[in-house]
């Protein structure tokens, strides 16, 4: 299977944060935000199927690959300002988010003039806040104890990504299971690569910015951007119904659902996509370059 070309560049953010990302294709620009336990190589097959109309960009957010890393203070505002310094460097007007990354692409919406045309797929919006902020104490202390394949197995159950058959094996066992996990990905990973295990802390600050945005429907009813918004039938079933909420406010709003794509339905496949598929990856594409194409 081709890859996409790639050449390397680089941002300063608003703090001095260096934003590092990675560039294919020619034509109008995008920005592909990737989502949870992702790196920008996340998208390298969107990018490619996408490259041919457009000029791709896929940053690495913070604490991940090209990018540095989380300050103390880290806010979903610190979020959309790394995304700013991407949009305003390359001059792009159309930005797309996966999950977390579909959150803060859709905040940088409503706060950010530049932006005319933002997809979404699966946006982390919640109503709740309070359920995230309570798996992220235990979460936190598993990190700090060094038990990463604890905190993983954490964060699964607090965001709800978690399959019903996984439910009812013991704790102790699904840990053992993420760390053989957590090993293969390693032994199997290229030189330089972002590893899960690297990407693992990471998820604390993907929950704190769910919990900070949860119940902000209405505030994006202040969106002047066109919005593609997207979901799969294999999704996360606890997502679909807040994007009802999110279709009902965003006044310039198409849904797509489709039908057999889950929650990484935009992502390589590998690591924890495995369920991934080019196919799934050319379905997304294809309705992002008609809707991005359109005057």
């Amino acid at each position: 299977m081709r890859t996409a070309e790639l050449t390397e560049g680089a941002v300063e953010s608003r703090d001095g944060t260096t934003i590092g990302y990675w560039k294919t294709g020619q034509g109008p620009a995008i920005v592909i935000l990737h989502g949870s336990m992702e790196s920008a190589r996340s998208h390298t097959l969107l990018a490619e199927a996408l490259a041919g109309d457009f000029t791709v960009y896929l940053p690495d957010r913070r604490g991940r690959g090209l990018s540095g890393p989380h300050r103390p203070d880290h806010t979903v505002r610190t979020e959309v300002e790394d995304l700013e310094a991407v949009l305003t460097s390359t001059g792009a007007e159309f930005a797309f988010g996966v999950s977390a990354g579909g959150a803060v692409v859709l905040e940088a919406a409503r706060t950010l003039p530049g932006l005319t045309k933002v997809g979404l797929y699966e946006p982390a919006i919640v109503d709740n806040p309070t359920p995230h902020w309570e798996w992220l104490a235990r979460f936190d202390r598993e990190v700090a104890a060094g038990n990463l394949a604890g905190a993983m197995v954490t964060s699964m159950y607090g965001l709800q990504l978690a399959p019903a058959f996984l439910k009812v094996i013991p704790r102790r066992l699904m840990t053992r299971m993420t760390e053989k996990m957590l090993v293969k990905d390693e032994r199997q990973a290229a030189p330089g690569a972002v590893t899960m295990r690297t990407l693992a802390p990471t998820i604390h600050h993907e929950g704190a910015l769910i919990a900070e945005l949860a119940g902000t429907f209405e505030a994006y009813r202040a969106v002047s951007a066109e919005v593609l918004l997207m979901g799969g039938s294999k999704g996360l079933a606890a997502l679909k119904p807040w994007r009802d909420a999110l279709e009902k406010a965003l006044p310039h709003c198409r849904r797509v659902e489709f039908d057999g794509l889950d929650h990484g339905a935009s992502s390589d496949p590998g690591g924890t996509n495995p369920g991934g598929s080019a196919k799934a990856v050319g379905r997304i594409a294809d309705e992002l370059k008609a809707f991005f194409k359109q005057s």
